[in-house]
């Protein structure tokens, strides 16, 4: 490739500035033209030939497959290009179920999008007739085939990026197809850790998290013998404002408390409450594994989904995870705790969660989070199907003033907002044991672990000690991680993992995005509200106000009931997946 020089776009003269292909320069000319299979991460595929353009001395190409070089003349809006453009598009929309007005992705789906940008008014060629495919057996993605376009994101991601490849083609021609191993429904498919990556991929509603819980919750919010407490993670707050016009990174937790109330919810509260306590028991947990150098690296243990890989394909770092469970399934039972011990019955009372997250959904419905067939978090719902619920009730969310979360679980400092972010947890966690091993430490700054890499390190001397941490995210990152821990090639203390890049604000439940920007933006807003909070965990009272109350002491029976889990493997003798 040509890293210099220029090429000529419509006339306008572009610098080649080391794009990897005229895709790139030709967005960077500000024509958006459409693509499905081209992923800024993902490896060059050539496969839906919307990228065309027109080359002098070339003819039609596709832009995303071509390298630059200088003097290039390039069309791209040319009457032929335009042309088979929409040849393209309507070939794909007689290829399958496009009904959009009863399409659960209606609203933010490229081949809608791109069909509504170019003027395609009529299919002149023969529809396929194809039934329904909805496999909704799992409960953290659903897929439906007859709305696949075949672009292979899924599959490239899943493989290239997690590092799994649970999901491939079938079958050749008109039978081709995205599968899982045997064709098994999503629930018998063992490789999958339901990260939800293959849906945040999608460009259609092929792939999608599993939005049937959001019914459950109006029927509890609408039964008077129930109360309904609902939380909202981290990353919600930077991400649900783009369903409706606002900048990604702008904060909108004070209009999302309001709406909610508007929805019917009894009780409001912030999840960051529950990312506080998480940091005291984990932090403490850390502590004492690091003084007595006992299951060192340990891992953090917030994200299911990477559990689930553990569980699945390195069951010989369980011992490492944290016992200590994520923040969503700490929320659950301390307010039914708390619940109870105001008279109620913990049956009573149904917790929702907002989660950007699609293993979340996976996560709460485990046998291990659940008492006397009561779960801890009745329902999960992701940041675009609370979009949903507000857009379905007419609340102009936009315009609503901000309102406070109810207290005490609506409490929270900055550090456990930037849980959000790929190493906001291990920042929380250094935060906390630099403040218990040194109370003289103050605020130290972390700002290595926020680069917006996939993977940072760095050694951290608290009170003398030397203590070395790793963050990564990405799964197939993380494996290539514990390969070199494993192998020896790398020491560290304390490993943060979280299987979406870039973190939960890059969840498969919130609005679809390309690229880093986005993520970088979102995750900057946890940042920017983190500055006007309180800097640790131990300066939440209402956290440290739960011990003694509703659990015992830090890391003490109680505690350990509630607020700690254990992991078993899922690999058989043969090392095979259960």
């Amino acid at each position: 490739m040509e890293n210099k020089g220029f090429v000529y776009i419509e006339g306008k003269k572009v610098a080649i500035e080391g794009e990897r292909n005229v895709l790139e320069l030709v967005r960077k000319a500000k024509f958006n033209i459409p693509t499905f299979c081209y992923q800024p991460e993902l490896e060059i595929y050539g496969a839906c030939r919307l990228c065309l353009v027109d080359v002098e001395g070339m003819g039609v190409v596709t832009s995303c497959t071509l390298a630059p070089k200088d003097g290039m003349k390039i069309r791209v809006n040319s009457d032929e290009i335009r042309h088979l453009r929409k040849i393209n598009l309507e070939l794909l929309l007689a290829s399958g179920n496009h009904n959009c007005t009863t399409c659960p992705k209606s609203g933010n789906c490229k081949l809608q999008r791109f069909a509504k940008e170019l003027g395609i008014t009529e299919i002149r060629y023969k529809i396929k007739k194809t039934q329904n495919e909805k496999d909704a057996t799992a409960p953290a993605l659903v897929r439906d085939q007859s709305k696949c376009i075949l672009c292979g994101n899924c599959v490239r991601t899943c493989n290239e990026v997690q590092g799994i490849g649970a999901i491939d083609f079938a079958f050749r021609g008109y039978r081709a197809r995205i599968a899982t191993a045997f064709a098994k429904d999503m629930v018998e498919n063992k490789e999958c850790v339901s990260c939800g990556q293959c849906a945040r991929v999608c460009p259609t509603g092929a792939l999608m998290p599993n939005s049937n819980e959001i019914e459950e919750v109006y029927k509890a919010i609408n039964n008077q013998d129930k109360k309904v407490a609902v939380h909202i993670a981290p990353a919600v707050r930077v991400g649900l404002g783009e369903m409706f016009g606002i900048k990604p990174g702008i904060s909108v937790d004070g209009k999302i408390a309001a709406a909610l109330r508007m929805l019917g919810f009894d009780y409001v509260y912030d999840t960051s409450f529950a990312a506080d306590l998480t940091i005291v028991e984990e932090a403490t947990e850390f502590i004492e594994r690091f003084k007595n150098k006992d299951r060192l690296p340990q891992l953090t243990s917030c994200c299911p989904a990477w559990v689930n890989y553990v569980e699945k394909f390195t069951p010989e770092f369980i011992p490492n995870l944290s016992s200590a469970r994520s923040p969503m399934q700490m929320m659950g039972p301390v307010l039914k705790a708390d619940f109870e011990q105001r008279g109620g019955k913990r049956e009573d009372l149904v917790v929702v969660a907002i989660m950007p997250c699609s293993a979340k959904k996976m996560e709460a419905k485990l046998d291990k989070f659940y008492v006397d067939k009561n779960p801890d978090t009745d329902h999960v719902v992701t940041t675009v199907g609370l979009a949903n619920m507000i857009k379905a009730a007419g609340i102009d969310f936009a315009n609503l003033p901000d309102e406070e979360f109810d207290t005490p679980f609506g409490t929270k400092t900055g550090a456990g907002v930037i849980f959000g972010a790929s190493g906001g947890v291990m920042e929380a966690a250094l935060r906390y044991a630099a403040a218990e091993l040194d109370p003289k430490a103050g605020k130290l700054k972390f700002n290595v672990l926020r680069e917006s890499t996939q993977f940072k390190e760095a050694t951290v001397e608290i009170a003398g000690l030397t203590i070395r941490v790793a963050v990564t995210s990405g799964l197939k990152n993380a494996r290539k991680l514990l390969e070199d821990v494993k192998a020896g090639k790398a020491h560290y203390d304390f490993i943060e993992v979280m299987s979406c890049p870039g973190g939960c604000v890059a969840g498969a439940g919130q609005p679809q995005y390309e690229g880093w920007a986005i993520r970088k933006e979102r995750a900057q807003g946890l940042y920017d509200e983190d500055n006007v909070l309180d800097y640790k965990s131990q300066d939440n009272k209402d956290v440290m106000a739960l011990y003694g109350k509703v659990l015992d002491k830090i890391g003490g029976k109680k505690a350990h009931q509630l607020l700690h889990t254990h992991y078993h493997t899922q690999k058989d003798t043969t090392g095979q997946t259960k």
